[in-house]
């Protein structure tokens, strides 16, 4: 591929950890409405869809029912936002990359299946220093990843070809929509999902450190 000109990384999983802020906060939402809450390590396994999947996700078998899902989202939301820093903090060495990728010329992006206030709170929170080209969560009337609609979107404001771009991620998900956008992926180990997915879903590269995705910027 050509020299990578925009870098665009997906939010949870892979810039930050978020996962124990989401576990509480969806656990005290099924509390509130009746339902059983669960370990913060099986969210993991919950997220990545958006936060309607991971609350179907969450509810019982039997309970997965459009009604229940608002009922937890209205709980959530409000929790959420109130509790969506407790825990939550950059993966080592996520600052120092992304000032490496500004350092170098390069833009940067996000794409999220977070809603957007969240990912804009989350990033201007602990990124303030980076100048991101976009920052895109999920919103009202576009698709979700792995549709790769966020990503042209991202493409066409940095006036970037896929072809010169990089997509990172943690999951399956993230490596589907980079193959699905003609993105080349790179998959990060440090995240919520397993090696073995992100080669199975056609991770083109796969990053165990930091310094692997600096090298490949480099090379």
């Amino acid at each position: 591929m050509p020299p990578a000109k925009l870098i665009i990384f997906d939010l949870d999983g892979t810039l930050l950890n978020t996962i124990s802020d989401l576990a509480h906060s969806t656990n005290y939402a099924l509390k509130k409405n009746g339902f059983p809450a669960h370990p913060v390590e099986a969210y993991k396994h919950f997220v990545g869809n958006g936060i309607n999947k991971l609350f179907e996700r969450a509810l019982p078998e039997g309970g997965k029912t459009e009604e229940n899902i608002h009922r937890i989202r209205k709980e959530f939301l409000p929790y959420y936002e109130n509790h969506n820093t407790d825990y939550t903090q950059p993966y080592e060495g996520i600052p120092q990359l992304l000032k490496f990728v500004q350092s170098k010329g390069l833009k940067t992006a996000v794409a999220s299946n977070k809603y957007q206030q969240a990912t804009e709170k989350l990033i201007n929170r602990f990124f303030p220093e980076i100048t991101f080209s976009s920052v895109f969560g999920q919103r009202e009337g576009i698709p979700a990843k792995p549709d790769p609609a966020i990503v042209y979107e991202i493409l066409s404001v940095a006036a970037i070809a896929a072809t010169e771009s990089l997509y990172v991620g943690d999951s399956g998900v993230d490596m589907k929509t980079a193959s699905n956008a003609g993105i080349t992926s790179v998959g990060v180990t440090w995240g919520f999902r397993t090696r073995s997915e992100l080669e199975t879903n056609g991770a083109v590269y796969i990053a165990e450190s930091i310094t692997d995705i600096i090298n490949l910027i480099d090379s």
